[in-house]
């Protein structure tokens, strides 16, 4: 049985990537902060995966781990991944997404380096370079996250090229899904015009509507993680739709799928929710992974949309 450790494995994208390795007839070991109880994502998981506690800010406790599991896949999801309060946090955001990253390549360098790893890279390591981006553009990030994320991708390349280590980079433009935490900007929105349409809530306050993003939906997007893993030579992957939305189109559809008009109750600029600085546009070239991977986007943006706002009604009623 192939064995996979994922760190992160409370988030979104960890659970949805430990159902799909599941139903693969993985093995799958988690890790958690010791701080965090399960959450409500991986609650339906817990007598079918194994739970490590740990963290990323202690590398010794790193290598125990993965001495212990031997496992035959590792996926990095960890980190602090909230671009907004990365500014908020830069000296954390850095030490646990950039420095994380470094502390757990060290541990597979000396106690596990038959693993297969798969780096979380970010689109938000582009920043305002010119759209569409691929695996060739430059990165010109616009927050601590964003520097803090090609910190740790440019170590998972030096450590492949160094080491002989199979390590990918999936640079995962944004993906949600009704797991996203409420922090998140698109859940958010479809919490609010959920809660607006039940009476349980007045207005939903914004930063900058006009920020465009390739928005697709996590689940098709742990399948490519795994997808880059099954290769015979690790490699570097844009993941995306090809398609890009600003926050108000995201807006106008929640609104819409409630039969609400979005001008009555949103309100944007708002000063607490805006960003010192701002990446523009964001749009994936996917060509490489729809050629090598066979990989594209299965969900439509509107889908996304009506499946998130669908969930926050179920759960607010």
């Amino acid at each position: 049985m192939v064995k996979a450790f994922i760190t992160g494995i409370d988030g979104q994208d960890g659970s949805f990537l430990a159902e799909l390795l599941l139903s693969k007839n993985y093995e799958v070991h988690g890790l958690l902060r010791r701080n965090v109880n399960p959450t409500v994502n991986i609650n339906h998981l817990l007598d079918k995966i194994y739970i490590h506690y740990g963290d990323m800010a202690n590398e010794n406790h790193l290598c125990i781990m993965l001495n212990e599991i031997k496992p035959d896949e590792i996926y990095n999801l960890a980190g602090q991944s909230d671009v907004r309060v990365s500014f908020d946090i830069p000296e954390y955001t850095g030490d646990i997404t950039g420095l994380g990253t470094t502390r757990l390549l060290e541990a597979v360098r000396h106690f596990s380096p038959h693993s297969k790893v798969y780096q979380a890279s970010s689109s938000e390591m582009f920043g305002n370079a010119h759209p569409p981006q691929n695996e060739n553009t430059p990165f010109k990030a616009k927050s601590p996250y964003g520097a803090a994320k090609i910190y740790a991708h440019n170590m998972a390349v030096n450590y492949r090229e160094s080491y002989n280590l199979f390590i990918c980079c999936g640079i995962l433009f944004n993906h949600e899904s009704e797991r996203r935490s409420l922090r998140f900007v698109t859940r958010k929105i479809s919490n609010a015009a959920a809660l607006i349409k039940l009476g349980k809530q007045d207005k939903l306050m914004l930063g900058n509507m006009t920020a465009q993003r390739d928005w697709g939906y996590s689940p098709d997007y742990v399948e490519a993680m795994w997808t880059m893993m099954q290769q015979s030579i690790p490699d570097d992957y844009v993941i995306g739709t090809g398609k890009s939305h600003s926050v108000l189109e995201f807006v106008k559809a929640a609104f819409s799928c409630v039969s609400l008009d979005w001008e009555e109750y949103v309100t944007s600029n708002t000063p607490i929710d805006m960003r010192p600085s701002e990446v523009n546009i964001l749009i994936a070239d996917t060509t490489k992974a729809k050629k090598q991977l066979g990989w594209t986007a299965k969900t439509k943006f509107e889908e996304l949309v009506k499946i998130m706002v669908k969930h926050d009604l179920e759960v607010s009623k």
